[in-house]
């Protein structure tokens, strides 16, 4: 039995090492990340998200047209809901 005591706890502690390893690892591409971020000027950013808006949301030349009396009741009694 002792000898089964000592391989678990070699065992034990090799998972423990790598668990902390993994968090050590974790640790710095987060540092790096935010490194990265960091290394922008609060314009640029700025920029940056000013220009994504204007991809994401493109501007409607006209106006919706209101939905006719036809189209309402199409709407109302389509099968596709």
């Amino acid at each position: 039995m002792p000898a089964q005591y000592g391989e678990a706890v070699k065992l034990w502690k090799i998972l423990g090492l790598a668990g902390v390893a993994g968090v050590a690892a974790t640790g710095a591409l987060v540092v790096k990340s935010e490194r990265a971020r960091r290394a922008y000027a609060p314009d640029e950013v700025r920029q940056q998200l000013h220009k994504r808006f204007e991809e994401a949301s493109p501007v409607a030349d006209e106006a919706p047209t209101p939905p006719t009396r036809l189209r309402r009741l199409r709407a109302r009694f389509s099968r596709e809901r």
